[in-house]
């Protein structure tokens, strides 16, 4: 009888792991793949191997890593994580990683969000948030669309994230939405007459603009409202 999947001889997924816990002891001990992601759905285990588009799915996270990364530090509300950061869920049934995803310092005060540690027991060394994160943020990719705009919003309205952000910068026409929750999911944040979308999460308002480059590249901008952007700064 079988006791793995093999999954296109990248790694191997036991058949034991039949739980989100047996999902999630087995994303943090040796086995666990290093590459691509793979999340744990409502019961379902979804693989995705596919390369990160450059300018369509790097270059947006960059610039959303960046500016927040940079408005956390003036307001210093809690922690942001990119890039193979896990969060987990028992009530959702959820064990993803985002793109990016937010924890306020009220949300782990609360007890609302837990840092999970290291099997170890290293001292400060944490590999896990378990709970409900503040927000979450996914940049859609051509492999991801149906998880993206489908079932990762259910999910993570079930978990209880507090606002969603959806980035998809595949065509011609940029859509950027942050979305709050409503009575049932998540529903899109008004805009207003400048393009700006409020945040509840961070208290201030963002719009995303982007623009070739010299090279046809997309560049992008994500603007706080009533603050200079740098290339006007000058």
């Amino acid at each position: 009888m079988p006791t793995t999947l093999v999954f296109n001889d990248h790694f191997e997924i036991p058949f034991s792991v039949d739980s989100l816990d047996a999902f999630r002891a087995w994303m943090q001990g040796d086995e666990a793949p290093e590459n691509g992601r793979v999340d744990y759905l409502s019961g379902r285990i979804e693989v995705d191997m596919s390369p990160e588009e450059l300018f369509t799915h790097g270059k947006p996270k960059v610039e959303l890593s960046a500016v927040l990364g940079m408005l956390l530090k003036r307001i210093r509300t809690g922690h942001l994580f990119c890039n193979s950061t896990r969060m987990a869920n028992a009530v959702a049934g959820l064990s993803a990683e985002p793109d990016l995803v937010f924890v306020s310092h009220a949300a782990l005060d609360a007890g609302s969000v837990r840092l999970v540690p290291k099997a170890s027991g290293a001292a400060e060394q944490f590999v896990e948030l378990e709970g409900s994160p503040d927000m979450v943020c996914e940049i859609v990719s051509d492999s991801s669309v149906a998880k993206d705009k489908q079932r990762l919003p259910i999910c993570y309205f079930a978990a209880g994230v507090r606002e969603f952000w959806l980035l998809d910068a595949r065509g011609q026409s940029l859509e950027f939405v942050i979305h709050r929750r409503g009575v049932s999911d998540f529903q899109p944040a008004a805009i207003d007459e400048s393009g700006f979308q409020h945040s509840e999460v961070f208290a201030t308002s963002f719009r995303l603009d982007r623009q070739c480059d010299e090279r046809g590249h997309w560049e992008y901008d994500l603007r706080i409202q009533n603050e200079t952007p740098q290339s006007e700064c000058r």
